[in-house]
Protein backbone atom coordinates (compact mmCIF):
# COMPACT_ATOMS: atom_id res chain seq x y z
CA UNK A 1 0.00 0.00 0.00
CA UNK A 2 1.38 3.46 -1.16
CA UNK A 3 1.47 6.19 1.47
CA UNK A 4 0.20 9.38 1.17
CA UNK A 5 2.38 12.58 0.27
CA UNK A 6 2.13 15.79 1.62
CA UNK A 7 0.27 17.22 -0.95
CA UNK A 8 -2.74 14.32 -1.06
CA UNK A 9 -2.29 14.64 3.47
CA UNK A 10 -2.75 18.48 2.76
CA UNK A 11 -6.25 18.14 0.25
CA UNK A 12 -7.39 15.14 2.91
CA UNK A 13 -7.29 18.12 5.24
CA UNK A 14 -9.55 20.34 3.42
CA UNK A 15 -12.20 17.50 3.16
CA UNK A 16 -11.20 17.48 6.96
CA UNK A 17 -11.66 20.74 7.51
CA UNK A 18 -15.76 21.42 5.99
CA UNK A 19 -16.28 19.26 9.05
CA UNK A 20 -14.61 20.66 12.23
CA UNK A 21 -11.12 22.30 12.28
CA UNK A 22 -7.82 21.03 13.69
CA UNK A 23 -7.84 19.93 17.09
CA UNK A 24 -5.75 21.59 19.59
CA UNK A 25 -2.31 19.53 21.05
CA UNK A 26 -1.11 21.10 24.16
CA UNK A 27 2.10 20.69 26.28
CA UNK A 28 0.33 20.05 29.86
CA UNK A 29 2.78 20.89 33.36
CA UNK A 30 1.45 18.74 35.03
CA UNK A 31 1.93 15.40 32.84
CA UNK A 32 4.82 17.11 31.46
CA UNK A 33 5.72 16.75 35.70
CA UNK A 34 4.37 13.41 36.34
CA UNK A 35 6.28 12.27 32.98
CA UNK A 36 9.63 13.79 34.11
CA UNK A 37 9.77 15.62 30.75
CA UNK A 38 7.98 17.61 28.09
CA UNK A 39 4.60 15.79 27.20
CA UNK A 40 2.47 16.82 24.40
CA UNK A 41 -1.16 15.76 24.16
CA UNK A 42 -2.90 15.89 20.74
CA UNK A 43 -6.36 16.08 21.94
CA UNK A 44 -8.83 14.39 18.92
CA UNK A 45 -11.27 13.77 22.22
CA UNK A 46 -11.85 16.95 20.75
CA UNK A 47 -13.46 15.66 17.08
CA UNK A 48 -17.07 16.34 16.85
CA UNK A 49 -17.37 12.20 17.28
CA UNK A 50 -14.94 12.61 20.49
CA UNK A 51 -12.58 10.41 18.80
CA UNK A 52 -9.86 10.85 15.58
CA UNK A 53 -11.33 8.37 13.30
CA UNK A 54 -13.83 10.63 11.77
CA UNK A 55 -11.04 12.02 9.73
CA UNK A 56 -10.97 8.61 7.62
CA UNK A 57 -14.53 8.43 7.31
CA UNK A 58 -14.71 11.70 5.60
CA UNK A 59 -12.05 11.22 3.33
CA UNK A 60 -12.91 7.54 2.00
CA UNK A 61 -16.77 9.14 1.85
CA UNK A 62 -15.06 11.94 -0.45
CA UNK A 63 -12.97 9.64 -2.37
CA UNK A 64 -16.14 7.30 -3.65
CA UNK A 65 -18.39 10.58 -4.51
CA UNK A 66 -15.32 11.52 -6.58
CA UNK A 67 -15.31 8.47 -8.52
CA UNK A 68 -19.07 8.38 -8.97
CA UNK A 69 -19.41 5.21 -6.46
CA UNK A 70 -21.36 6.36 -3.69
CA UNK A 71 -23.35 3.30 -3.10
CA UNK A 72 -26.80 2.83 -2.01
CA UNK A 73 -26.05 1.48 1.11
CA UNK A 74 -22.73 0.58 3.29
CA UNK A 75 -22.21 -1.60 6.13
CA UNK A 76 -18.86 -1.81 8.12
CA UNK A 77 -17.71 -3.02 11.77
CA UNK A 78 -16.28 -1.47 15.12
CA UNK A 79 -16.61 -1.33 18.71
CA UNK A 80 -17.32 2.15 18.42
CA UNK A 81 -15.57 5.02 17.06
CA UNK A 82 -14.98 3.42 13.29
CA UNK A 83 -18.81 3.09 13.10
CA UNK A 84 -19.34 6.92 14.87
CA UNK A 85 -16.95 7.95 11.66
CA UNK A 86 -18.51 6.25 9.30
CA UNK A 87 -21.90 7.06 10.58
CA UNK A 88 -21.30 10.54 10.21
CA UNK A 89 -19.79 10.60 7.12
CA UNK A 90 -22.63 8.07 5.22
CA UNK A 91 -24.95 10.54 6.82
CA UNK A 92 -22.96 13.79 5.07
CA UNK A 93 -23.87 12.20 1.68
CA UNK A 94 -27.27 10.65 2.44
CA UNK A 95 -26.22 7.36 2.47
CA UNK A 96 -27.80 4.56 4.53
CA UNK A 97 -25.40 3.12 7.05
CA UNK A 98 -25.78 -0.16 8.42
CA UNK A 99 -22.90 -1.27 11.46
CA UNK A 100 -22.04 -4.19 13.60
CA UNK A 101 -20.80 -4.02 17.19
CA UNK A 102 -20.51 -7.17 19.37
CA UNK A 103 -23.01 -8.34 21.58
CA UNK A 104 -22.51 -6.18 24.89
CA UNK A 105 -20.32 -3.50 23.25
CA UNK A 106 -20.54 0.39 24.97
CA UNK A 107 -24.12 1.15 25.85
CA UNK A 108 -23.24 5.25 24.84
CA UNK A 109 -21.17 4.88 21.66
CA UNK A 110 -24.14 2.42 20.54
CA UNK A 111 -26.58 5.41 21.04
CA UNK A 112 -24.06 7.70 19.62
CA UNK A 113 -24.18 5.55 16.45
CA UNK A 114 -28.28 5.51 16.75
CA UNK A 115 -28.28 9.30 16.90
CA UNK A 116 -25.97 9.63 13.50
CA UNK A 117 -28.60 7.48 11.71
CA UNK A 118 -27.04 4.30 12.12
CA UNK A 119 -29.02 0.85 11.41
CA UNK A 120 -27.40 -1.02 14.61
CA UNK A 121 -26.43 -4.90 14.70
CA UNK A 122 -25.37 -6.72 17.68
CA UNK A 123 -23.90 -10.04 16.68
CA UNK A 124 -20.49 -11.90 17.58
CA UNK A 125 -18.74 -11.65 20.82
CA UNK A 126 -15.48 -9.64 19.78
CA UNK A 127 -14.36 -7.17 16.32
CA UNK A 128 -13.67 -10.21 14.27
CA UNK A 129 -16.31 -12.05 14.82
CA UNK A 130 -18.70 -8.91 13.91
CA UNK A 131 -16.42 -7.68 11.12
CA UNK A 132 -16.76 -11.16 9.88
CA UNK A 133 -21.05 -11.03 10.20
CA UNK A 134 -20.45 -7.90 8.24
CA UNK A 135 -18.77 -9.32 5.46
CA UNK A 136 -21.44 -11.71 4.98
CA UNK A 137 -24.39 -8.86 5.40
CA UNK A 138 -22.59 -7.31 2.86
CA UNK A 139 -22.75 -10.20 -0.21
CA UNK A 140 -26.41 -10.99 1.55
CA UNK A 141 -27.56 -7.31 1.21
CA UNK A 142 -25.56 -5.90 -1.83
CA UNK A 143 -24.01 -3.24 0.51
CA UNK A 144 -20.61 -1.63 0.54
CA UNK A 145 -18.33 -2.85 2.97
CA UNK A 146 -16.26 -0.33 4.60
CA UNK A 147 -12.73 -1.87 5.94
CA UNK A 148 -11.52 -0.81 9.08
CA UNK A 149 -7.57 0.01 7.26
CA UNK A 150 -7.85 1.25 3.86
CA UNK A 151 -5.45 4.08 1.68
CA UNK A 152 -8.84 6.64 1.87
CA UNK A 153 -9.26 5.58 5.79
CA UNK A 154 -5.13 6.25 6.13
CA UNK A 155 -5.27 9.49 4.08
CA UNK A 156 -7.68 11.07 6.48
CA UNK A 157 -6.02 10.12 10.04
CA UNK A 158 -2.75 11.01 8.63
CA UNK A 159 -4.04 14.68 8.95
CA UNK A 160 -4.36 14.34 12.54
CA UNK A 161 -0.29 13.39 12.69
CA UNK A 162 0.92 15.94 9.87
CA UNK A 163 -0.92 18.83 12.00
CA UNK A 164 0.60 17.41 15.23
CA UNK A 165 4.13 17.33 13.86
CA UNK A 166 3.48 20.80 12.20
CA UNK A 167 2.50 22.36 15.37
CA UNK A 168 5.44 20.62 17.79
CA UNK A 169 8.14 20.16 14.96
CA UNK A 170 10.83 19.48 18.12
CA UNK A 171 8.82 15.66 18.99
CA UNK A 172 11.53 13.13 19.66
CA UNK A 173 9.25 10.49 20.20
CA UNK A 174 5.22 10.03 19.81
CA UNK A 175 3.10 6.92 21.13
CA UNK A 176 0.31 5.79 19.36
CA UNK A 177 -2.23 3.06 19.73
CA UNK A 178 -2.80 0.46 17.47
CA UNK A 179 -6.30 -1.24 16.90
CA UNK A 180 -6.35 -2.27 13.32
CA UNK A 181 -3.40 -0.11 12.71
CA UNK A 182 -4.49 3.02 10.63
CA UNK A 183 -3.09 5.52 13.33
CA UNK A 184 0.12 4.24 12.97
CA UNK A 185 0.35 4.17 9.99
CA UNK A 186 -1.34 7.52 9.66
CA UNK A 187 1.70 8.74 12.03
CA UNK A 188 4.17 6.86 9.71
CA UNK A 189 3.05 8.53 6.72
CA UNK A 190 2.77 12.09 8.24
CA UNK A 191 6.66 11.97 9.17
CA UNK A 192 7.86 10.98 5.91
CA UNK A 193 5.28 13.62 4.14
CA UNK A 194 7.13 16.11 6.43
CA UNK A 195 10.88 14.65 6.33
CA UNK A 196 10.68 14.77 10.42
CA UNK A 197 13.03 12.40 12.43
CA UNK A 198 10.35 11.58 15.35
CA UNK A 199 10.66 8.04 16.71
CA UNK A 200 6.83 5.95 16.47
CA UNK A 201 6.46 3.78 19.19
CA UNK A 202 3.32 1.44 18.77
CA UNK A 203 1.09 0.84 21.67
CA UNK A 204 -1.13 -2.83 22.04
CA UNK A 205 -3.09 -3.67 24.82
CA UNK A 206 -1.24 -6.70 26.63
CA UNK A 207 -4.45 -8.13 26.06
CA UNK A 208 -5.08 -8.31 22.99
CA UNK A 209 -1.41 -8.85 21.21
CA UNK A 210 -1.85 -9.70 18.30
CA UNK A 211 -0.17 -6.50 16.40
CA UNK A 212 2.71 -7.49 18.90
CA UNK A 213 2.90 -10.78 18.04
CA UNK A 214 2.56 -10.42 14.08
CA UNK A 215 5.27 -8.12 14.21
CA UNK A 216 7.70 -10.12 16.03
CA UNK A 217 7.06 -13.43 13.67
CA UNK A 218 7.35 -11.23 10.47
CA UNK A 219 3.35 -12.51 9.65
CA UNK A 220 -0.31 -12.66 10.92
CA UNK A 221 -0.85 -14.31 13.96
CA UNK A 222 -4.30 -14.50 15.70
CA UNK A 223 -4.28 -13.43 19.10
CA UNK A 224 -6.74 -13.48 22.10
CA UNK A 225 -8.71 -10.46 23.24
CA UNK A 226 -9.21 -10.56 27.27
CA UNK A 227 -8.98 -6.75 27.78
CA UNK A 228 -11.89 -5.34 29.76
CA UNK A 229 -11.07 -1.57 29.51
CA UNK A 230 -9.26 -0.88 25.84
CA UNK A 231 -11.54 -1.92 22.86
CA UNK A 232 -10.37 0.08 20.97
CA UNK A 233 -7.87 -2.31 20.57
CA UNK A 234 -9.43 -5.44 21.09
CA UNK A 235 -8.60 -6.48 17.81
CA UNK A 236 -8.03 -10.80 17.57
CA UNK A 237 -6.13 -10.75 14.07
CA UNK A 238 -4.02 -8.38 12.31
CA UNK A 239 -3.86 -6.62 8.82
CA UNK A 240 -1.41 -7.60 6.66
CA UNK A 241 -1.43 -4.43 4.65
CA UNK A 242 -0.93 -2.67 8.26
CA UNK A 243 2.19 -4.53 8.83
CA UNK A 244 3.52 -4.13 5.63
CA UNK A 245 3.52 -0.43 6.88
CA UNK A 246 4.77 -0.62 10.30
CA UNK A 247 7.29 -3.29 10.44
CA UNK A 248 9.88 -0.95 8.75
CA UNK A 249 9.13 1.84 10.43
CA UNK A 250 7.57 1.80 13.84
CA UNK A 251 10.67 2.06 16.13
CA UNK A 252 9.14 -0.35 18.77
CA UNK A 253 6.04 -1.96 20.73
CA UNK A 254 5.19 -1.42 23.90
CA UNK A 255 2.49 -3.69 25.37
CA UNK A 256 0.28 -1.67 28.23
CA UNK A 257 -1.93 -3.92 30.95
CA UNK A 258 -5.68 -2.76 32.12
CA UNK A 259 -4.35 -1.79 35.30
CA UNK A 260 -2.06 1.12 33.21
CA UNK A 261 -4.29 1.95 30.93
CA UNK A 262 -6.62 2.83 33.76
CA UNK A 263 -3.60 5.00 35.95
CA UNK A 264 -3.31 6.66 32.73
CA UNK A 265 -7.30 7.76 32.29
CA UNK A 266 -7.03 8.71 35.99
CA UNK A 267 -3.26 10.31 34.96
CA UNK A 268 -5.26 12.46 32.22
CA UNK A 269 -8.29 13.27 34.22
CA UNK A 270 -6.76 14.66 37.31
CA UNK A 271 -3.80 16.45 35.24
CA UNK A 272 -6.17 17.94 32.44
CA UNK A 273 -9.40 17.34 33.11
CA UNK A 274 -9.63 15.67 29.88
CA UNK A 275 -12.04 12.15 29.64
CA UNK A 276 -9.53 9.43 28.10
CA UNK A 277 -11.40 6.09 26.54
CA UNK A 278 -8.87 3.25 27.31
CA UNK A 279 -7.15 3.07 23.95
CA UNK A 280 -7.64 6.91 23.80
CA UNK A 281 -5.17 6.57 27.27
CA UNK A 282 -2.76 4.30 26.51
CA UNK A 283 -0.23 6.09 24.59
CA UNK A 284 0.25 8.22 27.79
CA UNK A 285 0.31 4.86 29.73
CA UNK A 286 2.95 3.81 27.32
CA UNK A 287 4.95 7.19 28.04
CA UNK A 288 4.68 6.37 31.72
CA UNK A 289 6.10 2.59 31.40
CA UNK A 290 8.97 4.12 29.61
CA UNK A 291 9.39 7.21 31.01
CA UNK A 292 13.28 6.23 32.79
CA UNK A 293 14.36 6.26 29.34
CA UNK A 294 12.94 9.26 27.99
CA UNK A 295 14.33 11.98 30.25
CA UNK A 296 15.39 15.31 28.45
CA UNK A 297 13.46 13.33 25.27
CA UNK A 298 10.02 16.05 23.69
CA UNK A 299 7.19 13.00 23.88
CA UNK A 300 3.93 12.87 22.33
CA UNK A 301 0.55 11.42 23.15
CA UNK A 302 -2.84 11.11 21.69
CA UNK A 303 -5.84 11.54 23.48
CA UNK A 304 -7.10 9.59 20.91
CA UNK A 305 -10.80 9.00 22.27
CA UNK A 306 -13.10 10.13 24.91
CA UNK A 307 -15.51 7.71 24.43
CA UNK A 308 -15.94 5.56 27.39
CA UNK A 309 -19.83 4.99 29.46
CA UNK A 310 -19.77 6.86 32.11
CA UNK A 311 -20.25 3.96 34.96
CA UNK A 312 -16.85 2.38 33.24
CA UNK A 313 -15.27 5.85 33.69
CA UNK A 314 -16.78 6.45 37.46
CA UNK A 315 -15.61 2.84 38.19
CA UNK A 316 -11.81 3.58 37.50
CA UNK A 317 -12.11 7.44 38.75
CA UNK A 318 -13.10 5.29 42.00
CA UNK A 319 -10.31 3.18 42.00
CA UNK A 320 -6.32 3.82 42.97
Amino acid sequence: MKLPSLPAIEAAAQVVYREFQATPQYRWALLSQRLGTGCWVKHENHTPVGAFKIRGGLTYFDQLKQRGALPGGVISATRGNHGQSIGWAARSHGVPCSIVVPVGNSLEKNAAMRALGVTLIEHGTDFQESREHALSLAAQRGLHMVPSFHPDLLSGVSTCWWEFFKAVPQLDVVYVPIGQGSGACAAIAAKLALGHKTKIVGVVSAHATTYADSLAAGRVVEAPVTTQLADGMACRVADQAALDILAPHIDHIVQVTDAEVAQAMRDLYTDTHNVAEGAGAASFAAAMQERQRLQGQVVGTTLSGGNVDAAALAKVLQTS
